[in-house]
């Protein structure tokens, strides 16, 4: 299959980042956008078939001028990647409700909104790829982050429910769940770690590693690697899947 536009949220940096420069490689023009304009137009300087734009995931008018603007200048997106995602750390009874829709808001509804407008188009053409990146807090508990492993299951029934919806027109829908991975949102994570415990970055780093089952962190190359083939040939028939990158169980 040849595509020649994909969309890529959370662009500016880590994943996003990677899977741009990795589409780019394989001749597709990639829009990216974010909020931060500046770490943008760094990406896009890497190569010439990415392009920056700013926008809002949580806010639909700003997701449709994204669309209209993108899709005018390049075609329509044959590929979506809906990367764009947050984090934060407190035990549940300490987690506000401001603080709970803001992480649903992005990780989840943001999600939604950057896919809905490319589905119409994708099933009438009969040919799509649909990529969230979810993580492997959509497969299993983990504690203290309550917002976020919820949002993140909720990306992956979205994911399991857009796959049965576009099982009969060509387009495959499908998740990506990473482990810890070497990013600009783990060395946030890091930094809370070193505030609230008085652990040194290196201790803190490793105790995100030791979290990993193999004890080693995942570079965002291997995500982008996975992004590569969910749009190759290869994986026509992988659809409605969460593909944990875990590093084991």
């Amino acid at each position: 299959m040849s595509w020649k536009h994909a969309l890529v949220t959370g662009g500016n940096s880590g994943i996003g980042r990677a899977i741009a420069l990795a589409f780019a490689n394989e001749g597709i023009d990639v829009t990216i956008c974010g909020r931060r304009e500046d770490k943008l137009a760094e990406v896009a300087a890497e190569s010439d078939l990415i392009h920056a734009l700013a926008a809002d995931v949580t806010d639909e008018t700003s997701v449709a001028a994204l669309y209209e603007k993108a899709e005018s200048a390049r075609g329509p997106f044959d590929i979506v990647v809906a990367n764009a995602g947050i984090a934060s750390s407190a035990p549940a009874h300490r987690t506000s409700l401001e603080e709970w829709n803001r992480i649903i808001s992005v990780n989840l509804t943001g999600a939604f909104l950057t896919v809905r407008p490319a589905l119409k188009g994708m099933a009438d053409r009969k040919a799509g790829r649909i990529i969230f990146i979810a993580s492997v807090a959509g497969l299993r508990g983990s504690a203290y982050v309550a917002p976020y492993v919820a949002s993140k299951h909720g990306v992956v029934g979205l994911t399991r429910a857009l796959a049965a919806e576009l099982l009969m027109t060509g387009v495959t829908v499908n998740a990506i769940c990473p482990a810890y991975v070497e990013t600009e949102m783990l060395e946030q994570s890091i930094q809370r770690v070193m505030e609230k415990t008085g652990r040194s970055e290196e201790e803190a780093r490793q105790g995100f590693r030791e979290i990993n089952p193999n004890h080693r962190l995942i570079k965002p190359e291997e995500v982008a690697a996975t992004a590569s083939w969910l749009i190759s040939d290869a994986a026509i028939n992988v659809t409605g899947q969460p593909i944990a990158i875990s590093g084991g169980s």
